[in-house]
């Protein structure tokens, strides 16, 4: 397909909005919500906390392909789905197709249900080893390495992508059709090409197109931060599903908000104070008891820092909570905080966007 054609594609109208919950091969998702694999926060206890909040699906922090890390404590740490709600999927990352079909299986007989190929990270330690975001520039590469993993495993395999390389070269039209004929039974797309990282906002035309091109399911994923968002998302790409990553840091309520809200056009009433409390500590018991002591109050920090972002005094708290080294110091130091709130009302008080 030429540039001009791909241009005409962009502009194709998007179907009406799917609520209807997808299918990944024999799993049949209870939602069209899906949390998305992120490094360092898709861990066992944030997956199976936003699951148990109404996600339906959480696709794990990307695993290496390389061997040699296997035995690593990351990475048997990664591969520890102990208690986990089905289906559990867990991402791929390199760019040896051979290293892929052989992590593909290694992760399977560790649990895996789906297994999630990472083309999409564009982090420049991952692109700089030629995988994540930098396979999209070799397209012969990426078939190579669908059709491996597909082949070495019986378990669905799903694939995560961006729009492409840059604004000049966005192909994903092109490599979502060689997905669909390597046998990928998922694709996820990022609204962003791997030059555009993070800034900017997320583009749905090209996903929208992909859409309409493909007969496999779309997950559209990029700047999915309210349930409005997904709404229109969902409308104006037509895709099957959406793929929620940063907004849901701290926020993991938002998944039942936004199945709530695309099933009656309502919104829910915020969380109360005494329930963010709750769902915040058994988070950190569950992370102390995954990572241990040492680890896991390292770990805290950041999700302490995101589940208090915005609340009045929220900035001296997370000061604080940086200085403190054991389990019981962080915990009595958010029953405190939480205390204080909880006079000021039922309901936080936030100071700023949380969703920004």
């Amino acid at each position: 397909m030429g540039s001009g054609d791909y241009n005409v594609a962009l502009r194709a109208p998007a179907p009406s909005i799917r609520n209807s919950p997808m299918r990944i091969g024999s799993y049949q998702l209870k939602n069209n919500l899906i949390v998305a694999p992120m490094a360092g926060v898709t861990d066992r206890p944030f997956r199976q906390l936003c699951k148990t909040m109404g996600a339906g699906m959480a696709v794990s922090e990307m695993v290496s392909s390389n061997s040699l890390l296997w035995g690593s404590e990351k990475t048997l740490r990664r591969a520890n789905h102990e208690g986990e709600v089905d289906p559990i999927s867990v991402q791929i990352a390199g760019a040896d197709p051979q290293m892929l079909a052989q992590a593909a299986r290694y992760n399977v007989d560790h649990g895996a249900q789906i297994i999630d190929i990472n083309m999409g990270c564009p982090a420049k330690k991952v692109c700089n080893v030629m995988a994540g975001s930098a396979l999209l520039k070799d397209e012969p590469l990426v078939a190579r390495i669908l059709e491996a993993v597909v082949g070495a495993v019986s378990v669905p395999v799903t694939l995560k992508i961006r729009t492409g390389w840059d604004r000049d070269h966005r192909n994903a039209l092109i490599v979502a059709r060689i997905a669909e004929s390597a046998g990928i039974q998922a694709l996820a797309i990022h609204g962003r090409t791997r030059a555009c990282g993070y800034t900017g906002e997320a583009e749905y035309d090209t996903i929208a197109a992909v859409k309409a091109a493909i007969k496999i399911p779309v997950i559209a994923n990029g700047d999915i931060t309210t349930p409005e968002r997904v709404r229109h998302v969902l409308a104006y790409t037509g895709a099957d599903a959406v793929m929620i990553g940063r907004a849901a840091q701290g926020r993991p309520w938002m998944f039942r908000e936004i199945s709530h809200f695309l099933a009656t056009g309502e919104h829910l009433p915020p969380p109360a104070v005494g329930e963010i409390h709750r769902v915040l500590s058994a988070h950190l018991q569950d992370l102390y008891q995954f990572y241990g002591e040492q680890r896991g109050v390292r770990v805290a920090r950041k999700h302490i820092s995101w589940y208090t972002k915005g609340l009045v005094g929220s900035a001296a708290f997370r000061h604080g909570m940086n200085q403190l080294q054991s389990c019981a110091e962080q915990i009595e130091a958010i029953d405190l905080f939480f205390n204080e709130h909880s006079g000021l009302g039922d309901r936080l008080t936030y100071t700023e966007d949380i969703a920004a």
